[in-house]
């Protein structure tokens, strides 16, 4: 899969692994996945439907995951950063926030010689896609905010036993790493759970890059970059907000909210979805966003 270089600083480079789908002459669909997640997670058989449907459709693996750059080594105290964050007091050092990994998908678009997309990101990739809308309004064509939150903590409202999935440190050997993957069942659409499908998800996870080390520094990003409050809701951008009726992680006020805030925002909460784009609903989901896209 091709590299790009997207963002140069004094000691370092950013490179982003990517992949493309469909024709390159029809509207530019950019996808930006969550927390710790690689861009193999916006499974190819989704990703081919959208291209199907007349998107030119980029998935890539955000810093810090998969096979784009790693700050290896460069350790952030995250407990300390979220701590702070939600007592609003001041923060500990991060290494980048969401700012920098907006950034990141700007320097994809130059690459790839991309103008204008239309901005689709789920979970911590909804709060990459909005800071993206906000900081390069000129370049979405879109934002499609997925599973997401606006920057909000209190509006999240997570299940204990979701949270205590999302933080678990898996094992570091294969066969314990995909065992472990059924935790994260506590926050899957409970409809459409699959211990098969989230042992072959993490076996091909884990042997295309298993890196822990990136998620505190992740979710650093999220917690450093504060409230999108008064940023949203005075954005200039055609938004679709995507959200699931029985999402355990980001309760389903958080994609409410995320929705009011934005003028004119389009809000579809889809029944039987949680923190996750279940093969059963691709359909309706991949129907939604073109609807939206294509009638720009």
């Amino acid at each position: 899969m091709p590299r790009a270089v997207v963002n140069k600083y004094e000691t370092l480079s950013i490179e982003l692994e990517y992949d493309t789908f469909g024709d390159k002459s029809n509207p530019a669909l950019i996808l930006i996945m969550g927390f710790g997640a690689q861009m193999v997670a916006w499974d190819e058989r989704f990703v081919k439907l959208l291209a199907d449907k007349g998107h030119f459709v980029v998935r890539f693996d955000n810093r810090d995951v998969g096979l784009s750059t790693k700050l290896d080594g460069v350790v952030v105290d995250s407990d300390a950063v979220v701590t702070a964050a939600l007592l609003e007091q001041p923060l500990p050092p991060v290494p980048y926030t969401l700012s920098d990994m907006a950034a990141d998908v700007a320097g994809l678009m130059d690459h790839l010689g991309i103008t204008k997309a239309h901005i689709m990101g789920a979970s911590m990739g909804g709060m990459i896609a909005q800071v993206f809308a906000i900081e390069h309004p000129v370049r979405a064509a879109s934002l499609i905010s997925v599973m997401s939150m606006p920057g909000e903590p209190e509006t999240m409202q997570s299940t204990p036993e979701a949270m205590t999935a999302l933080m678990s440190i898996p094992p570091s050997d294969r066969a314990g790493f995909i065992e472990h993957s059924l935790v994260y069942q506590a926050f899957q659409s409970k409809k459409y759970r699959n211990d098969a499908q989230s042992r072959a998800n993490a076996a091909r996870d884990f042997d295309r890059s298993f890196y822990p080390e990136g998620s505190p520094r992740q979710m650093a990003a999220i917690y450093a970059s504060g409230r999108r409050t008064e940023a949203l809701q005075a954005l200039n951008v055609p938004t679709l907000v995507i959200h699931g009726t029985d999402d355990t992680l980001f309760s389903p006020v958080a994609g409410e909210r995320t929705a009011a805030l934005i003028p004119g925002a389009t809000l579809v909460m889809v029944d039987d979805m949680g923190h996750d784009v279940p093969e059963p609903l691709w359909g309706h989901i991949v129907d939604t966003i073109s609807q939206f896209t294509l009638k720009k």
